[in-house]
């Protein structure tokens, strides 16, 4: 969603690069891109003038006047900025004292309510929540029949006493039910139940009117929410600062939930409206699974649209979908080199499938938004491919690959429906893996040194020499009894400091991986 902003943000700090002071035009100019960049994204305008002005007057003072590195410096004031507009400090969900904890949706038609309590079910249950869906939304048409099988899906418990409107006519006979005493009567069955948490989805309109306000209110005054969710679809731009605002007035919310991120718009609506509203983003929906769901953290946000990375939450997805256990015992086969198969080989696939898409899980690593082209034509399918070969083999053959002879492999490319020579290439490229597995494991790795025995080129006759000399310079003492304990003292400041780490390069940066890895990775 972010993509346009990242890469014109991007553009501009580029041009800063390479200068030892900033005079106040290049400021001048750089704030002026920002804006321009900020309104392309179809940021609010009022947002946008107090975000250029923060980063304007910050830019023009000390903080970047005398900085070693003032490029550096307005790129740390925009992502600062950026955490400020976007709500700064990451929100929680206030429980109740007394469980059970009632939270409320409201929003638009179409918004992605229902499907978001789906969500907010599935994640409370993760944390160790008894979490209960409320079908308060009786007019949509089939509304309570798809919060039922999105619970279903989601293993979460539904309190849907009222068929609601399933014909997809306006009922005029009050057949479709209260929802107000629905939403009352769930806080009775939660307590008898022992549910800990109420999720109450509403019913919403396709505009801001009257009766949307009114029936929101009421269920709000029935059941005495302790947070009230505004949902709202990422898609919308600018205006979903209009129609928050409009809920804010008529039923008041607590926090924002941002749906559809995964979207092609260009994300203003994550950027105005905790700026606008005064009310924090709480959560993000990313995705059509359950499992694209998170908690909104405005510095990972802000990290991703500078084209910085979201390792974080990387890593705690990763948390969240390995096995700590299977992960040690595949760590020891990997370690083991030849003990490493192609079931093993196969398991860890599926495993990293289970995170979502490698273009989504590329992603988030540092520097990877200026490969953006290469990301995008990234083919999913590979894996299906792969696993297609892997799974077209005897068991035999996977434990021992050494045996498939040219019979064998032609035999596994007629079953998994690709040509034979890409199975002789995935078959090549595990050998490759397994060697440098090997090679690992004896402590080295080719063409790096410092990494172990074997694990740098071997050195010449000169440099050998050079190596002893230097070895015994260290070891040898001065006479001067001044001299040495000058000696002395600086070889314990040393100690003191610890080793000397080598710089890593910035992302973006230039790093190339030894031709062994070139290759093994293909």
């Amino acid at each position: 969603m972010f993509d346009t902003l990242s890469d014109r943000l991007a553009a501009t700090f580029k041009s800063l690069r390479g200068k030892g002071r900033l005079s106040e035009q290049d400021i001048d100019a750089t704030c002026r891109e920002i804006r321009i960049a900020l309104l392309e994204a179809d940021v609010a305008l009022p947002a946008v003038r107090q975000f250029v002005a923060a980063v304007k007057q910050r830019s023009l003072g000390a903080e970047v006047s005398q900085a070693l590195n003032p490029a550096q410096q307005v790129v740390k004031i925009v992502n600062e900025e950026l955490i400020s507009i976007l709500g700064g400090q990451t929100r929680r969900i206030r429980f109740a004292k007394r469980p059970p904890t009632v939270i409320m949706l409201a929003g638009l038609q179409g918004s992605g309510k229902t499907t978001l309590a789906g969500k907010l079910g599935h994640w409370l249950k993760g944390q160790g929540h008894s979490p209960l869906l409320v079908a308060a939304d009786l007019q949509r048409p089939n509304a309570v029949t798809q919060l039922q099988v999105v619970g279903e899906r989601a293993g979460v418990a539904v309190f849907a006493p009222e068929p609601g409107n399933a014909t997809g006519r306006t009922p005029t006979d009050g057949h479709s039910g209260d929802p107000i005493k629905v939403a009352r009567d769930s806080l009775q069955h939660a307590r008898d139940k022992m549910y800990d948490v109420v999720v109450v989805d509403t019913a919403g309109r396709l505009g801001i009117d009257a009766e949307l306000m009114r029936q929101a209110a009421d269920i709000r005054d029935a059941v005495g929410p302790d947070e009230i969710l505004f949902v709202v679809d990422a898609m919308i731009g600018q205006d979903a600062v209009a129609t928050a605002q409009a809920f804010l007035d008529g039923v008041g919310f607590d926090g924002v939930v941002l749906t559809k991120l995964d979207g092609d718009a260009r994300g203003g609506a994550a950027l105005s409206v905790a700026q606008m509203t005064g009310r924090q983003v709480m959560f993000a929906s990313n995705g059509e699974k359950l499992d694209d769901f998170d908690v909104f953290h405005p510095d990972r946000m802000a990290s991703r649209i500078l084209g910085m990375g979201d390792v974080l939450s990387l890593i705690e997805q990763a948390e969240r979908t390995f096995d700590a256990q299977q992960a040690e015992q595949m760590a020891r086969k990997i370690m083991g080199g030849d003990q490493f198969t192609l079931d093993d080989f196969l398991s860890q696939m599926e495993q990293l499938r289970k995170l979502g898409s490698m273009q989504k899980i590329l992603g988030m690593l540092p520097g990877m938004a200026e490969m953006r082209q290469q990301l995008n034509q990234i083919d999913e399918k590979e894996i299906d491919r792969v696993s297609a070969i892997i799974r077209s083999m005897t068991p035999a053959e996977r434990q021992d690959p050494k045996i498939l002879n040219g019979s064998r492999r032609a035999r596994i490319a007629r079953g998994s429906g690709v040509s034979v020579s890409a199975v002789n290439n995935l078959v090549e490229r595990f050998f490759e893996a397994q060697k440098a597995m090997r090679t690992m494991t004896r402590g080295g790795i080719p063409g790096i040194p410092g990494f172990g025995p074997g694990g740098g080129r071997r050195m010449s006759a000169k440099q050998k020499a050079t190596a002893q000399a230097a070895r015994k310079k260290a070891r040898s003492r001065s006479g001067n009894p001044v001299k040495r304990a000058a000696e002395e003292q600086a070889k314990a400041q040393r100690a003191a400091a610890g080793p000397v780490l080598p710089q890593l390069p910035e992302p973006g940066g230039d790093f190339e991986l030894p031709d062994e890895f070139k290759k093994l990775l293909g």
